[in-house]
């Protein structure tokens, strides 16, 4: 693992989660996914484009299902998921959640990361989710960078 990482361990289950879907694609991305797989933590990566924000939520919570990061048939784990998505999603569309209706896109890579993390000597699931990628008017050219994070208790 690269120096810039020495101290991965120390990084929160929302810093890996954060830093899985911006290096996605990059070197560095093994050392977080190396240090995730070692906490015992699932998680996925996943693609997304749109212009509803309905087709968003579906595509993240599609490939939780899919990849088995939640039990598709607990509405327990589905209504976390869920949860962290908006919350990612108020943070990529600066808190209104309103995409084609204004003449919005985004295109945007997500990733998700379950695991239990320790909280004054008790352990407890947690779930985040991370979506970096743009978002702009439906042209080219008139997009910009954008970023949110969502986090929730299973």
């Amino acid at each position: 693992m690269s120096n810039k990482f020495q101290q991965v361990n120390d990084f929160s289950m929302g810093r890996l989660t954060s830093l899985l879907v911006l290096l996605h694609n990059t070197e560095l991305a093994e050392g977080i996914e190396k240090e995730i797989n070692e906490r015992g933590y699932s998680y996925t990566v996943g693609k997304v484009g749109a212009m509803e924000l309905s087709k968003v939520v579906a595509a993240i919570e599609t490939s939780a299902k899919t990849n088995k990061i939640i039990n598709a048939q607990s509405y327990r784990e589905v209504h976390a998921l869920y949860h962290a998505i908006l919350e990612a999603i108020q943070g990529v569309s600066r808190g209104t959640l309103q995409l084609g209706d204004i003449l919005r896109t985004v295109g945007l890579t997500f990733s998700i990361v379950r695991g239990k993390i320790e909280f004054s000597g008790s352990s407890d699931e947690w779930i985040s989710v991370c979506v970096y990628g743009t978002i702009g008017a439906p042209k080219k050219g008139f997009e910009h960078d954008t970023l949110g994070f969502g986090f929730n208790h299973i």
